[in-house]
């Protein structure tokens, strides 16, 4: 697989980076010439990932989160690293509904939307060292 582009971005866990993150990486998708739906497909699920990052990687702390993007023959893979907490059990996380926070207001559907969004997600995550979500997304051609 030839790569066409790539980008690397760090920013700090802080709730006003994840607009911030998810701008960027729709920016870096708009060389593949994508539908507007597309872009904000990958707006969503970086916005997801991000947030897992934020809420659940470093809950009582600031912490890095590095995204990073390849562009390689009609398709974007992005990569959101977290060095947080990390996931004990990442099958039962990628149930829906399921969420480690205490706060009510997450639905534990953070790995559900990027599911949904993207064509394809792997999640991978050491407890005490952190989690790697890849995500990866197939442009058809326009016209």
């Amino acid at each position: 697989m030839k790569i066409k582009n790539v980008m690397e971005l760090k920013v700090l866990s802080l709730s006003e980076n994840e607009s911030f993150a998810r701008s960027v990486v729709g920016a870096f998708a708009t060389q593949l010439d994508p539908t507007l739906e597309e872009v904000a497909d990958i707006k969503t699920a970086v916005s997801e990932a991000v947030t897992n990052c934020i809420v659940h990687a470093y809950p009582d702390c600031v912490g890095d989160i590095r995204i990073t993007a390849e562009i390689s023959e009609g398709r974007i893979t992005v990569r959101i690293q977290d060095y947080g907490v990390g996931i004990a059990d990442v099958a039962q996380a990628r149930q829906p509904f399921y969420s480690t926070s205490k706060d009510e207001s997450r639905s534990g559907m953070g790995f559900t939307v990027m599911e949904t969004f993207m064509d394809e997600l792997n999640v991978e995550s050491e407890p005490g060292r952190g989690t790697t979500v890849t995500m990866t997304k197939t442009f058809k051609k326009q016209g």
